[in-house]
């Protein structure tokens, strides 16, 4: 056998040595550790994701072109380029973007001026829009089907006014006296006719001016159309409310806290940029109706001189002096267009001024609860340092010294934590959301003492413990001396065997225990438990006769004690479940180096169980010693 393990045992070598060790990859696990299949593949989704997100955001830049002051280029705005209305409406969708932005009593006033002057400047541009198209449309020159559209236009405005004829005609037919009593006359369904057919007849005729204006590429009835539909939300905008806000210094003096200056610093930057790209689109827009007003002028001046030489006749001449009249008014609305350009120009200087000025404000407040927690600080340092000071007197005792030491070291730093945040962000407003969440706290921190005091209720019910029951907790055992609120105290008696035998100790044990844990107690009815002895017998004894009578002993002293078990285990169960089961002494044989061990097991109330086994040993040295 020895050379079979001696085999096997080189076999194991030689195979060891074959197999060449595998040296491991420097950081492979490490990086499985880290980047697992599931981390890995995790990460993946969110790398893709934010991609695509990236790739979204790429493609839908263009959406922020709907206001153009909000260009971040260095140049000036591109009015033009995102133009999507024949009129130009980007003095009043600037302004109508940044006055919900004004703050302060003054910035609302700045933005009602700018509003004001917004709008006159785009109905001012409407005129303007609107003569220039009709100026236009008068020097057109139509062909194709344009011409056949114009002469069909012409064609039903010449019956509709043949139509509207018909319909006085026969109104006034139809009120003149004693009309119904003559033969032939009207009636009221020839009035229902003739009205029916000059709704007709209107109705051809605006689809015909429709397909005129579209094929002749006269915009004078979009030009109407967009016209409509900016006094439509200029109506449900005045409908709206705008709040009026306190003056400056009033609005930021209420930015109590450090966090809303911080806030409140960053958006009246953003708003002051907002305000520097409007006052740059307000420059562009002033020049670029300089230079139309310029070239205007200018074509108006050289064909004056050229159609007063060529006039021939009245109709000639009368034409063109309503060209220039036409000319001459859009002149005019483009000179107020430009200054009311310029007036708008100002108010936005006016109104950035006044967000520097209150940026000013701000950084005073900061600057004030800056050096407020720069003094907290210092107050900590220095109580810190008295507090040393003060503990380092050798008539204090050390240890107190210390926990007093660590007390008022922890209070100094948690009081100024706490003012601290308190200038940071101020008093918390909300008392519903405060009162939760401090109670949740309280909850949490307090949970061990709460569930102390709900304990203390089933401890002093009928299966409780009361002062001098006999009990073991968490494995310590010992008997009650003091049962209170929140707490149980015990006088330590060691193990169940040592009872009556205090150890001196007094444990104290949170009432908790009754509800998260187990207890028992050997004090009160019921409580039975399963004692053993054993007996170590000589081999050459009667083991037989001497196992009898040792039975007969224990069954002497444990036979009532069994019984009564036997009842209450019936009683406990409520069904015959533990019928089979029975209280009566066992013994099991165990051969021993010195002959046969007698385990005896017997049943005995926990509060007995001393007393009954010294009786049961003295009986058992008494048939040792007398075995007849």
């Amino acid at each position: 056998m020895s050379n079979n393990l001696a085999e096997n045992s080189v076999t194991c070598k030689n195979v060891s040595m074959a197999l060449p060790p595998i040296a491991p990859v420097p950081g492979a696990t490490f990086r499985r550790r880290i980047l697992g299949s599931t981390r890995l593949v995790f990460l993946l989704v969110l790398v893709a994701l934010l991609a695509l997100c990236l790739a979204f955001a790429w493609t839908t830049r263009d959406a922020m072109r709907s206001l153009s002051f909000l260009n971040k280029s260095g140049g000036s705005p591109s009015v033009d380029s995102t133009r999507k209305t024949i009129v130009d409406l980007s003095p009043w969708q600037t302004v109508q973007a940044l006055a919900p932005l004004a703050v302060t009593a003054e910035e609302s006033e700045f933005a009602h001026d700018a509003e004001r002057l917004a709008d006159h400047e785009v109905d001012q541009a409407f005129a303007a829009a609107l003569r220039q198209a009709t100026l236009q449309a008068q020097h057109l020159t139509l062909t194709g089907d344009a011409l056949a559209l114009s002469q069909k236009v012409a064609q039903l405005q010449q019956l509709i006014t043949q139509d509207q004829a018909q319909v006085g005609n026969i109104n006034a037919q139809l009120s003149s006296k004693g009309n119904q009593a003559k033969s032939g006359g009207v009636d009221s369904g020839d009035l229902e006719v003739a009205k029916a057919q000059l709704g007709l007849d209107s109705d051809e005729l605006a689809d015909a001016q429709q397909d005129l204006n579209r094929e002749s590429g006269d915009p004078s009835a979009q030009i109407q159309a967009e016209l409509a539909a900016h006094e439509a939300s200029m109506r449900q905008y005045d409908k709206q409310s705008h709040g009026e806000g306190d003056v400056a210094v009033i609005s930021e003096k209420k930015q109590g806290t450090m966090a809303a200056c911080v806030q409140a610093w960053f958006t009246q930057r953003d708003r002051y940029q907002l305000l520097q790209q409007a006052l740059l689109q307000t420059r562009a827009d002033i020049a670029a109706l300089t230079a139309e007003h310029n070239a205007l002028e200018a074509k108006a001046n050289a064909n004056a001189a050229t159609q007063a030489a060529d006039a021939a006749d009245r109709g000639t001449k009368l034409a063109i002096l309503k060209d220039r009249s036409a000319e001459r008014q859009i002149l005019g609305i483009d000179n107020d267009r430009i200054q009311t350009e310029q007036q708008l120009a100002a108010v936005y200087s006016k109104w950035s001024a006044q967000v520097l000025l209150q940026h000013r404000i701000v950084l005073h407040l900061m600057l004030q609860s800056l050096a407020l927690i720069v003094l907290i600080l210092i107050c900590m340092v220095s109580f810190d340092a008295l507090m040393r000071r003060l503990m380092a007197n050798p008539a204090l005792d050390r240890r107190r010294s210390q926990t007093l030491r660590s007390i008022l070291e922890l209070s100094i730093q948690v009081v100024g934590v706490v003012l601290v945040l308190l200038v940071v962000f101020g008093m918390p407003q909300q008392t519903p959301t405060i009162l939760g969440l401090a109670t949740a706290a309280l909850t949490i921190a307090l949970q061990d003492f709460i569930i102390a005091f709900l304990g203390w209720f089933l401890l002093i019910g009928k299966n409780g413990i009361h002062v001098g029951d006999w009990v073991e907790i968490n494995g310590v055992g010992g008997e009650v001396t003091e049962v209170r609120l929140f707490s149980t105290t015990l006088l330590e008696t060691g193990t169940l065997a040592d009872k009556g035998l205090p150890t001196g100790r007094r444990i104290t044990f949170m009432n908790g225990f009754a509800i998260r844990g187990q207890y028992f107690n050997f004090s009160t009815s019921g409580q039975w438990m399963w004692d053993e002895i054993t007996v170590s017998l000589p081999a050459s004894s009667d083991i037989h006769a001497m196992v009898e009578r040792i039975h007969a002993a224990v069954l002497g002293e444990s036979e009532k004690n069994a019984r009564v078990a036997e009842q209450d285990w019936k009683r406990g169960a409520h069904g015959a479940s533990v019928s089979r089961f029975s209280a009566d002494p066992v013994e099991n044989l165990r051969p021993s180096s010195a002959g046969i061990d007698v385990q005896v097991r017997y049943i005995t109330r926990a509060s007995e169980r001393f007393d009954q086994r010294n009786r049961i040993y003295q009986k058992i040295v008494e048939l040792l010693h007398d075995p007849g």
